[in-house]
């Protein structure tokens, strides 16, 4: 998600100075029920102004009137407190995983009022038959949600560019590569009868990122922090300042590439010793003795690791070992406020953080660091997912406007 830098600068023109007082108005609504009398207190327009964007929001279907406010000790009769339309223009959420599909559908509170998840292997298959797949998961969801999505964000596991237009460059893990990931869902999507969906604003995203953002807005997360998450390879997200950091051209945040042992083996990337060939799915299932196995490996793991199954605590323990390694460097620099272990690491946490922190305390050394700065999502594996849903109503939140530009 291609988070909004707000309305573009230039010439205050009329209806530019009300698109932004829409917006002012819609935000502190979405902080928290308010009445029209305290919408004009906390963003210092007049009470007749507010009045006049709040009717403009509730026609717009954004905004509702849901009974008396909490009465504030102030003489007379409290005003009618406003809130988001639960009923309104909803966020829907597309992942593509190598062994998943999921669609999810959040109304603009960021509530879940749909989830769908279909387990599915995607490796080397065709675009057009995942999209296909997706498609008919996504008509399925937005169908049990009852809402009216305003966008779709699509996540997925690689590198996507940072010029629009959803073209994902490389995704190693299902064999990918130079796909335009926008223009075969639109394609999908009216094949399966979708044709509104088809017609919506579309966003692809590296899922990475996305599971970031989520601890950013839903997991507590702080403005400085490091994402590590886990699926089939490794990703990252780079929070610095509550803002992603995306780099140059948009690839920042790839852990998964980043040589732990320069010496080791190569790696899909055509380098050698990448943090994945000793912390991802293949590396670690070959490790415990589970090599070809298929459907969902972290499930598997941890059911055999509960267990007592000692080659899979020894499989984790070098995942562990090698994830402190790679992390430590990004802290050294970087300088994080945390750590945070998400997606499919999160549920193998237990077996992973002994190695990692021993690591972290070994190799950051120059500056102060502690244990509890090693923390696990409470989102876990649904970070990606909620982050594409609700990044879509976030971006209605902060400029309404652009419903109807």
């Amino acid at each position: 998600m291609r988070e909004t830098d707000g309305l573009r600068a230039g010439p205050a023109s009329q209806q530019g100075m009300r698109r932004a007082n829409l917006a002012l108005v819609l935000g502190v609504i979405a902080r928290a029920p308010r009445s029209r009398a305290e919408v004009a207190a906390d963003t210092g327009l007049t009470r007749a102004a507010v009045s006049s964007l709040a009717e403009e929001l509730i026609a717009a279907g954004l905004v509702v009137e849901e009974g008396p406010a909490t009465p504030s000790g102030k003489v007379g009769r409290p005003g009618t407190a406003l809130g988001l339309n639960p009923r309104g223009p909803g966020g829907l959420g597309a992942e593509i995983g190598v062994e998943h599909l999921g669609a999810c559908v959040v109304d603009l509170r960021g509530e879940v009022r749909s989830w769908r998840r279909q387990e599915i292997r995607n490796r080397d298959r065709q675009p057009a038959a995942v999209m296909a797949d997706l498609a008919e998961l996504l008509r399925r969801a937005v169908a049990d949600a009852g809402l009216r999505p305003a966008g779709l964000t699509l996540a997925v596991p690689g590198l996507v560019g940072d010029g629009g237009g959803g073209m994902l460059q490389r995704a190693a893990n299902l064999g990918w590569q130079d796909v335009p990931l926008a223009a075969e869902l639109r394609l999908a999507l009216r094949a399966a009868g979708a044709d509104r969906l088809a017609e919506l604003p579309f966003d692809v995203e590296n899922e990475a990122n996305l599971g970031g953002l989520a601890e950013l807005w839903l997991g507590g997360a702080p403005d400085h922090f490091l994402h590590v998450s886990a699926e089939a390879g490794v990703g990252a997200a780079i929070v610095i300042g509550g803002r992603l950091l995306r780099g140059a051209r948009g690839f920042a945040g790839e852990l998964g590439h980043v040589p732990v042992h320069p010496g080791g083996p190569r790696c899909a990337c055509g380098s050698h010793g990448c943090l994945e060939q000793y912390a991802g799915e293949a590396a670690v299932l070959r490790a415990a003795g589970l090599d070809g196995i298929r459907g969902d490996w972290v499930a598997l793991l941890a059911e055999r690791a509960e267990l007592g199954d000692e080659e899979v605590h020894t499989a984790l323990a070098g995942a562990g070992r090698a994830l402190g390694t790679a992390s430590a460097g990004a802290v050294n620099l970087l300088d994080p406020a945390e750590v945070v272990l998400g997606g499919g690491y999160a549920q193998l946490a237990p077996w992973l953080l002994p190695a990692m922190r021993a690591e972290l305390a070994a190799r950051v050394t120059v500056r102060p660091w502690s244990d509890e700065r090693l923390t696990v999502s409470r989102l876990g594996r649904r970070g990606p997912l909620l982050g594409a849903a609700v990044g879509v109503v976030r971006a209605i939140v902060a400029d309404p406007g652009r419903l109807d530009a």
